[in-house]
């Protein structure tokens, strides 16, 4: 296969390499988000004994990945749905290390009939084609009071109420159809953000709430709290402050072997309830180099923690 037939890059890849070498040499490796299958193939040619388990939303990226990791098809399953469904069944298995990417592919970003971009002659946005909730559905349906807070929460603008307005305003002329019109509508009640589009941090919002993003991430993170994966590595990439949040209050959860109230005169909880410890205080972003070739790596952030015994 050659790199002009694989659409999307890896982010940090060799970080995330580095990431599991601390991980056990033998047993089955979990990858939450195939996509295209870059990581999952860079981790089957670094890790010849493991099994890797790909999990996807999207038919397409299933499809792609497959056939790239064909040479590895005894070493490798896919399997179609959401991360937070299927990795509470896989839990029981001898886990040695997890991934999960929680970004967008370039793929799904770039081509319109998706619906993810400003460019789109539809509103969709959806990872998993024939998931019910649409772009358009958010757009057109939700309140006024819905919009306002996916914006202020989940885009964190400073102009939510004046866009949610705007929304609800053209909507109610006339049904917003795509992106491109969603775009004109909010680039024309927010402020200019030099070249970048001042609605970009809104259409991942509209993303987040129609995949329910964060819920996703917190489902994932109840499993490996509720049925720990002993010995095992985990490395989670996100690119959104609200993800690196969930991610790095779990982990220093994780990490804290003393649940005593702060008042507490001595602690008097064992002091053992550490499962694990992350590898390093602060996340790992892309270098200068990575991010000059792909530059949506520039706000990804890779958190990695061990599920080893002190």
């Amino acid at each position: 296969m050659t790199s002009e037939k694989i659409p999307h890059i890896p982010v940090l890849l060799n970080e995330v390499l580095r990431c599991f070498e601390a991980m056990p040499s033998e047993g089955v490796f979990i990858d939450c988000t195939l996509g295209y299958g870059g990581h999952s193939e860079a981790i089957l040619k670094k890790f010849p004994g493991i099994r890797l388990i790909g999990i996807d939303q999207d038919p397409e990226a299933i499809d792609f990945a497959t056939k790239r990791l064909a040479p590895f098809s005894d070493r490798f399953e896919a399997k179609k749905g959401r991360f937070s469904e299927l990795l509470p069944q896989l839990l029981n298995l001898p886990v040695c290390g997890i991934l999960a990417d929680f970004g967008v592919s370039s793929l799904q970003l770039d081509e319109k009939r998706r619906g993810f971009s400003f460019l789109s002659e539809n509103l969709d946005m959806r990872m998993d084609p024939e998931a019910g909730l649409s772009a358009y559905d958010v757009v057109n349906g939700w309140p006024q009071e819905e919009l306002e807070r996916i914006f202020r929460e989940y885009a964190e603008e400073r102009s939510w109420r004046k866009a949610a307005r705007a929304v609800v305003e053209a909507r109610s002329k006339k049904p917003i159809e795509s992106g491109m019109e969603l775009s004109e509508i909010l680039g024309g009640v927010l402020p200019k953000r030099g070249r970048t589009n001042p609605a970009t941090a809104l259409f991942q919002a509209i993303r987040i709430a129609v995949n329910d993003e964060l819920g996703e991430i917190e489902r994932l993170l109840d499993s490996l709290e509720k049925n720990p994966p002993k010995g095992a590595v985990v490395g989670l990439i996100t690119f959104h402050s609200l993800e690196d949040r969930l991610v790095k209050q779990r982990f220093k959860k994780w990490s804290t072997a003393c649940i005593c109230p702060a008042e507490a005169f001595r602690c008097t909880c064992g002091n053992d309830h550490a499962i694990g410890k992350p590898f390093s205080r602060k996340p790992i972003a892309a270098t200068a180099e990575e991010i000059r070739q792909n530059p949506r790596s520039r706000s990804a952030k890779l958190r990695c923690f061990g599920f080893f015994d002190e």
